[in-house]
């Protein structure tokens, strides 16, 4: 077994309990553990007195041979397989993050992709908001970043502070994909983000089920191809009008790699797994039916066919900004269990489109968060009523926003979002009750 520089850390359970799940876990790369003291904040501490003797007393063996500590709240999972739920689970993109004073204080000492390639920084963020939102958070999103697919492909990426990802040497013509890796070892290249999955369902304690995520093939490559954020991702967009075939043999040598790394996060202990296809807005129907939807299926069913009904893990997909795609994503055939909407839909209007097939995500535009609470909680409302009520409700619906929190949204405005949902979804579950049970004495 690969030796482990092991520093002396601090009587903090959670980092000796992180620690001991590392060895635990037989994970199979050398991993240098930086010094984490600064980090001992009491948002992140568990709540039990002893993680080792709640993982020892409480473990069980999952599909996927490890042994984890027995989940104690499976509300999203039954959600995405279409159960009925006696409330609203709720989790929300990007809830590990800037918004958050303790990432915050990690950032400050950290850069963003040394947090992301050490498990134990990243075990440590990923906590954070289920801390401090006790029992209101329904998942766990592991933290780490859609671009390090491009990073294992072979191409440089930095995070700069006020501008946020950059490719210093993008894929300016398709003769530039020769500096490709041609075949991506995930383990070799992505082994920190399997190692941090697995710390973190231990950590976790089964307290909420652990989500996984790749970006989907399109956005990965408009990035790689674009050189970072843009307006109108015109160079990524000009490349599949200009060179069809080398866009879908990029977009497929992506696909492969997203594979193989959206299987490993299940084996590592991922219990669901979400697609952020965040740039699908930028094509139009045509484009999106050619360019981004056939690699979307297809890592939906490769995906679950690698794992077999055993091991498979529920899967979502976000495709931002593509609301004419909802019902080929809704197809059962797509393999998607969750279709992630952003703000643009309304509920009735997708739940008309979808007519039951998945379950639906979301979509509470990330901006309401930023206006007061009377705004908070009657935007949530209409929210949670839509998508939850009706003939068809108190199943099929996960609660989310349209897209990532904004990092100037105030951790109160978080707690008041959360807490609407929860007391929402519970008046709507009882309502329905009521309904169901008049109707039986009829």
């Amino acid at each position: 077994m690969a030796s482990i520089n092991m520093p002396r850390l601090s009587s903090s359970p959670l980092l000796r309990a992180l620690t001991a799940a590392l060895l635990v876990s037989t994970l199979t790369s050398a991993l240098v553990i930086p010094r984490v003291e600064q980090y001992t904040f009491s948002s992140v501490t568990p709540s039990s007195s002893s993680v080792l003797t709640t993982w020892t007393e409480g473990e069980q063996v999952d599909p996927t041979g490890r042994a984890f500590p027995r989940l104690k709240n499976d509300l999203i999972l039954r959600a995405a397989k279409g159960e009925e739920t006696e409330r609203v689970p709720v989790w929300v993109m990007r809830q590990a993050g800037r918004y958050l004073p303790e990432f915050r204080k990690v950032k400050k000492e950290h850069e963003f992709f040394e947090i992301v390639r050490t498990p134990e920084l990243a075990t440590i963020v990923t906590l954070q908001p289920i801390d401090r939102y006790n029992n209101l958070l329904d998942a766990a999103i592991i933290f780490s970043d859609i671009l390090v697919v491009p990073q294992a492909l072979g191409l440089v990426v930095e995070m700069l502070p006020g501008k946020g990802p950059s490719f210093p040497n993008p894929l300016a013509s398709p003769e530039d994909m020769k500096r490709l890796k041609k075949k991506v070892d995930v383990h070799k290249e992505l082994q920190y983000v399997f190692d941090a999955i697995t710390m973190t369902r231990h950590a976790l304690e089964g307290r909420v089920p652990l989500i996984g995520f790749s970006g989907a093939p399109w956005t990965l490559m408009a990035y790689m191809v674009e050189g970072g954020g843009s307006k109108t991702f015109s160079k990524a967009k000009a490349w599949i009008f200009q060179h069809p075939k080398e866009s879908h043999e990029l977009l497929q040598r992506i696909t492969d790699v997203s594979v193989d790394y959206l299987v490993a996060q299940v084996h590592a202990g991922a219990q669901m797994l979400q697609i952020f296809e965040s740039w699908a807005g930028e094509l139009g129907p045509n484009e999106f039916e050619k360019f981004s939807l056939p690699y979307l299926i297809q890592i939906a069913r490769r995906v679950k066919a690698e794992l077999g009904p055993e091991k498979a893990v529920p899967m979502t997909v976000f495709a931002k900004g593509a609301w004419f795609a909802l019902d080929e994503l809704s197809d059962p055939s797509s393999g998607f269990d969750v279709v992630s909407l952003d703000w643009s839909h309304t509920p009735a209007g997708a739940k008309g489109v979808s007519r039951g097939r998945v379950t639906l995500q979301g979509n509470l535009d990330p901006t309401v968060l930023l206006g007061g609470e009377d705004a908070i909680v009657e935007a949530t409302e209409k929210m949670v009523r839509g998508f939850f009520g009706g003939a068809d409700g108190r199943k099929k619906y996960i609660a989310n926003l349209g897209h990532g929190i904004l990092p100037d949204v105030s951790v109160d405005a978080m707690e008041v979002f959360l807490k609407t949902v929860h007391r929402v979804g519970r008046e709507v579950a009882a309502e329905g009750w009521s309904e169901a049970e008049g109707e039986a004495d009829m």
